[in-house]
């Protein structure tokens, strides 16, 4: 009798439908058989065997647990290659607006500090000599005025600048060095992603100039906007956008040659590393800022169209009876921008306002490129981990 309840009972057990149910179901829980009750972990019924015979032992057969595969963990080298253009315009335009915004302060001191016949009231020793002396003085919102004008630019121009950048770069680097990054090919794309960067952000720059300078004759952003256009037209806006370019094509092909050749040194393998980001940041930065400033100096003369330099040129065009040039009433070009710069101070004059730049730049380039790449990390990361989500839906 005994010896038939065992073999019924191991016939139920291997019975296509008790099977079925124990191997659909074993794939991610643990079974347990208590008494004539098949259970699962959390005591759900699975299926009945025949009843347990009086003497004979309880079998308690387990199924042991199937770990189901877990998704690794998504590093910075496990992201896809090429990030999305989108990606890059959004992640580059924080980094714009965020750089311009928390750095505009020390832009007004050295915006001041090039002019080359500055006001007594505007002579400084230092960059923070400035800051206390126009908060003293003007007021503590002076520093920041016309922030708004450059945020507005910065947003679009750099969401350009690093997707063209971006494109650019690695369109050349495969070209050229497959596989491997190519120094030629970030410097060139840097000077093309210049071009569209100034673009956009040369009206926002005169603007911004004309009312960081000492005793700026206008109201806001739009009363400044209305007045260059009424005297001057929309030339105005672009008068510098040359030198602009000669200033920044160097600039930024030396800046991103400099922080690419850092990254290969700090973060070879080109994981998301903030302080490797930061520190490139910055030193490129500060490199290019200093090679540039004769430049910068030109460019801010243009912009500004110091009163004084205007003058000392009509004089010194009326001393020689040049009478075309005696009734000029602007500085235009590199060329007389350049000449005004050497008559009025010589060849320090070109180095005015040098440390208030690599202070200015070191910590902008810094943040933009901090900013820049953490944003770029996080929104790739969840785009591809959205990805995976959808894949494994199906």
């Amino acid at each position: 009798m005994e010896a038939e309840a065992f073999v019924s009972r191991r016939t139920a057990m291997e019975t296509p439908g008790v099977d079925s149910r124990v191997s659909s179901a074993a794939a991610g829980a643990e079974f347990r058989w208590m008494g004539n009750r098949l259970l699962d972990a959390t005591g759900g019924f699975v299926g009945s065997l025949s009843p347990r015979m009086p003497g004979e032992p309880d079998f308690t057969p387990v199924v042991h647990r199937v770990e189901t595969s877990v998704e690794p963990e998504i590093d910075y080298e496990g992201l896809p290659q090429g990030s999305a253009t989108s990606t890059h315009m959004l992640a580059g335009s924080v980094a714009g607006i965020m750089e311009h915004c928390l750095m505009y302060p020390i832009d007004c001191v050295k915006t001041r500090m090039q002019s080359l016949h500055p006001e007594p009231g505007a002579r400084y020793r230092n960059v923070m000599d400035g800051l206390r002396q126009i908060v003293r003085t003007e007021g503590v919102w002076r520093p920041i005025r016309g922030v708004n004008v450059l945020a507005v630019g910065a947003g679009p121009a750099h969401a350009l600048y690093f997707a063209c950048y971006e494109k650019i770069k690695l369109s050349l680097s495969d070209a050229i060095h497959p596989g491997a990054n190519s120094h030629f090919a970030n410097g060139a794309a840097g000077c093309m992603a210049t071009v569209l960067h100034d673009a956009i952000m040369n009206p926002a720059e005169v603007v911004k100039q004309r009312m960081q300078m000492f005793n700026s004759p206008y109201r806001g952003v739009l009363h400044c906007m209305g007045s260059l256009w009424r005297h001057d037209g929309p030339a105005a806006f672009y008068r510098s956008y040359t030198t602009q370019l000669t200033m920044n094509v160097p600039f930024q092909a030396l800046h991103f040659m400099t922080y690419e050749y850092l990254q290969e040194l700090l973060n070879p393998h080109r994981q998301y590393n903030p302080s490797s980001h930061v520190v490139s940041g910055a030193l490129a930065g500060a490199i290019a800022a200093a090679v540039t400033t004769p430049l910068d100096v030109c460019k801010t003369l243009l912009n500004t169209q110091e009163a004084q330099a205007i003058h000392v040129i009509q004089a010194e065009a009326a001393t020689a009876a040049v009478g075309a040039a005696a009734g000029s009433r602007h500085i235009s070009g590199l060329t007389e921008a350049c000449r005004t710069v050497y008559r009025m101070g010589g060849v320090p004059a070109f180095f005015k306002g040098v440390q208030a730049r690599i202070i200015y730049q070191m910590p902008s380039t810094a943040i933009s490129w901090s900013v820049y790449e953490f944003f770029k990390y996080i929104i790739t990361k969840r785009q591809h981990e959205r990805r995976l989500r959808g894949d494994g839906d199906k």
